[in-house]
């Protein structure tokens, strides 16, 4: 298992044990994690699974797929460096404890 740490965006921690290959925004909604929509169903088609990685996980879970970019243009949150589409961030065990900022607004 491989642990996940959701910050909401009034700092209320949610901590979820994930499984290895499985991915942000999947492992949130299967533990009703609020701040996460994902209305897409995780084919980046959407931006409702936005989240901020923490800056001491960003080089673990890497730079923007392609396409990523063009689909934040869309969020309904402020787009920051450490902006990624959840759906898009693979869950392994070099980021297991990784901590997600999650926006205000979704939607």
């Amino acid at each position: 298992m491989v642990k996940v740490t959701y910050i909401a965006a009034d700092g209320t921690e949610t901590i979820v044990d994930a499984r290895e290959g499985d991915n942000v925004m999947q492992t949130a909604l299967d533990n009703d994690v609020d701040g996460i929509v994902g209305e897409c169903g995780g084919a980046m088609m959407c931006a409702t699974c936005h989240c901020y990685v923490d800056e001491d996980w960003r080089d673990q879970t890497g730079a923007r797929q392609a396409g990523e970019d063009d689909m934040l243009e869309c969020a309904a949150d402020e787009v920051k460096p450490s902006s990624r589409l959840s759906c898009q961030i693979r869950l392994t065990h070099a980021v297991d404890g990784l901590v997600v900022h999650l926006p205000r607004d979704q939607v």
